[in-house]
Parts: C-alpha cells; sequence; structure tokens
C-alpha cells in the first residue's frame, strides 16, 4: 500500500519540521543530506528509526516542539536498560483520545457502557490511554488499574461493568477466578478489548467462554501514541487502522526492503501527525501483513492481519530459530491442552548441549504422559527439534496481571 498524495504532504511537511528543529532526527537527516519528501521512492529511502535511537536520544534528544508545547511524557514499558520516553503535546493526546474512541466505537461500545480498565496507570500509556478514549466516547470509566483480583471482581459485580479493557494473561486470570468462584451469574460484562501482547486461539476461547464476552484486540506501542491506533472489527480475522493518523508498510525483517500486500513481515510505522516526538519508519518487529481489499464489516479504513509475534522473539534451539506462536500452534493440536505454558532453555555442561523444556497445562481427564509424547513428537516433526515436555494440570503456571513471560533463557545466566 502505497503513500497517497494527502499521506505524502503530511511526511514532506514532518520531514522538513524536523529539519528546521534540533531534535535527534533534524540532526540526522540533515547530515544525510535529507531536505524532504516528494514520492513513494523517495520516501523508502529515509532511513529507518528504532528504539535504539530513542535510547540514543535519551531523555528528550527526540522533542520536536518547545518545551512549553509539551504537556505529558510517557515511558515505554518492556525495555532494558535506558528507558524510552516520549514527549506528547495538548494536540498529540486529543488525536490519541480520538482514535481510541474510535476503537471503542469498532468494537460497537457506547456511551451507555461501563468500562473497567485494569492496565497499569502512570508512565506507561496503557490504563491512561484506555481511560482517555472512554471519556472521549463518553462512556463510564472504572479505573482500577491492574492486580487486587478480590476488589476487581467485587467492583466488576457492583458497578455492573459491561466491558473489561486487561492483557490477555490477566483477562485470563480474571476468568478462571469467575469460574472458579461461580460467581459468572453476577458478571454483566459483553465485551472486552484486549492488548499488550500475542494471544493464541486456545487463550481466545477460554477467555470468551468464561466470561461470555465478544473479544477485541487493541494494537498500539508507546513509540506511536500507544495503544490504540488499531483494533479488530466484529470479523476478527484483522485489525482496522488509522491510516489518517499513521501510514503503515510492511518490510523484509531481515533485508528491511518492502514486500508486497498481502506477505508477511514486520510492520513499520510513519506517524503523519504527532508533533510532540514524530516517527517515521519506525520498525515495530511486530509480525503482520497488509490485507488488501475492503473488510466485510463495513470499516473503510485499512487493516492489518492479526500480530502473529515479534521478529525479535525469536530463539535459537540446536541450530533451528523457533518462536513462541509455532509452540502454541502445537498446543491447539492436542486435546485437552490449555493455552498456558512456557518454554526453559538452558545448557547441559556435562554433554555441552542446550536443552529446551517445555512445560504445559492439560486437564484433568487428560493422560499427561500421552500428552507430552504427543507435543514433544509433533515439535520434533513440524519444527525438528526435540523438546523435553512436562504437563501439568491447569492453574499449576503462574498467571500474570501484566504480560506473561512465555520464554526463559538460562543460557544468559
Amino acid at each position: 500500500m502505497k503513500l497517497n498524495k494527502t499521506q505524502l504532504e503530511q511526511v514532506d511537511r514532518q520531514v522538513k519540521r524536523l529539519i528546521e528543529g534540533d531534535s535527534y532526527y533534524g540532526k540526522m537527516y540533515r547530515k544525510l543530506g535529507i531536505t524532504g519528501v516528494s514520492s513513494q521512492e523517495e520516501f523508502e529511502k529515509l532511513p529507518f528509526s528504532s528504539k535504539n535511537d530513542l535510547r540514543n536520544a535519551y531523555p528528550l534528544g527526540i522533542q520536536a516542539v518547545p518545551d512549553e508545547e509539551v504537556v505529558r511524557i510517557h515511558s515505554s514499558s518492556g525495555t532494558t536498560g535506558k528507558p524510552v520516553i516520549i514527549p506528547y503535546t495538548k494536540k498529540d493526546v486529543d488525536d490519541w483520545a480520538v482514535m481510541f474512541a474510535r476503537c471503542y466505537e469498532t468494537a460497537g461500545i457506547t456511551k451507555l457502557d461501563r468500562i473497567q480498565i485494569t492496565p497499569g496507570y502512570g508512565l506507561w500509556t496503557a490504563g491512561i490511554g484506555f481511560q482517555l478514549g472512554c471519556e472521549k466516547l463518553g462512556a463510564m470509566a472504572v479505573p482500577m488499574g491492574p492486580g487486587n483480583t478480590d476488589k476487581q471482581l467485587q467492583m466488576m459485580q457492583d458497578l455492573k461493568s459491561t466491558v473489561i479493557c486487561a492483557t490477555s494473561s490477566y483477562a485470563l486470570l480474571l476468568s478462571e477466578e469467575i469460574e472458579k468462584r461461580g460467581i459468572r451469574d453476577n458478571v454483566h460484562l459483553k465485551k472486552g478489548v484486549i492488548g499488550s501482547e500475542r494471544w493464541s486461539e486456545k487463550m481466545r476461547d477460554t477467555i470468551q467462554k468464561n466470561l461470555g464476552i465478544e473479544m477485541y484486540d487493541i494494537y498500539g506501542l508507546t513509540e506511536i501514541y500507544g495503544p490504540g491506533i488499531g483494533i479488530s472489527c466484529s470479523k476478527q480475522e484483522n485489525i482496522h487502522y488509522w491510516d489518517d493518523y499513521v501510514y503503515i508498510e510492511i518490510i523484509d525483517p531481515v533485508t528491511g526492503k518492502p514486500i508486497p500486500d498481502g506477505e508477511e513481515g514486520e510492520i513499520v510505522i510513519t506517524t503523519l501527525v504527532k508533533e510532540g516526538a514524530p516517527l517515521l519508519r519506525f520498525r515495530t518487529h511486530d509480525i503482520s501483513r497488509i490485507i488488501p481489499g475492503e473488510c466485510p464489516c463495513g470499516c473503510k479504513y485499512p487493516r492489518l492481519g492479526i500480530i502473529q509475534g515479534r521478529s525479535d522473539d525469536m530463539f535459537k534451539i540446536h541450530g533451528v530459530n523457533m518462536f513462541p506462536s509455532q509452540v502454541e500452534e502445537i498446543l491447539a493440536m492436542v486435546d485437552g491442552v490449555s493455552s498456558e505454558y512456557n518454554i526453559n532453555l538452558a545448557h547441559d555442561d556435562e554433554k555441552n548441549r542446550d536443552i529446551i523444556l517445555i512445560t504445559a497445562e492439560a486437564e484433568g481427564r487428560v493422560n499427561f504422559e500421552e500428552a507430552g509424547n504427543k507435543i514433544r513428537g509433533l515439535v520434533k516433526s513440524k519444527i525438528g527439534v526435540t523438546p523435553k515436555v512436562t504437563v501439568v494440570p491447569v492453574g499449576t503456571l503462574p498467571r500474570s496481571e501484566k504480560k506473561t513471560k512465555r520464554v526463559i533463557d538460562h543460557r544468559d545466566q
């Protein structure tokens, strides 16, 4: 999907504004002799931006407006070393609220809904983004933040919350608690807006069944406003994104070359109108594809496929490149095995050999030894690696209020 005339003009305006200023990217573009963008070809010659740039520019080197125009900063979660700090102008905050409200509307949420917000507040863009959109929409926000499951469930029942916003890990935890306590008849939830991490079909089915809700997958990242730049629709097979605010291209993560619509690769995002910290051709490491054509749901905004994982989630074992999503697909093939798992990687010094251990949960009716053998065989035949497999009862593995860490690599320690 190529830039349209309006988007091209917006990118050119961003480039010129950055060059006129003294920000990190302004200096970079001047050094490279970039003066503007007048065609798709010129756009594709712009250098990629990355999280490393933002760390190098710490704390506010990417700020592209005077201090008096900055009304807020946010910081990316999940980073190591120097944090990533993103400044926002009032217009940036307003634009984000418009996009987020649009997400709620796409999910069929109205001002009559009561939206229980469980993601964290503070430096992160999570909780405050969900609240911004809720207030813009005109719905009632129940700003719980993460944790305190007893209080979450009390408010959910007493206030008759109709929408739950959460990570998939915390939505699973809440759904299991509701089942365990036998309070589902007291819960009035109808929809879930879920983000922050990839989730398997098995996990989606478990949460939807336990909570009796329709689930919508929200997309975004702190560097690009935060959650709310796109959301899945009633068809559930794709994410509509707001191309009046962001331009998305898909590249080959190895070569960096753009690839045709319909083919899977890494999402690269350009902010078209962002003021505080515009980013051009930002590499997200998220893997998806652009879906050509119009959606049967009737929404005219362009579509991404559901996020398949991250290019930097890959790990290598016995010379084979593996992704957590491959293990999720295999677990979905085994009857009675749940969506919850983790992967431990270690090195056997005595045999000078790496070891992969997959721990998966299964229902009590399942023969754990047979299930483990089946998982082992499927991993060997489909991926080419023979793991050790442990199958444990549902509820054994730790539940998280944030993102669940699926791969623990002890070889780095």
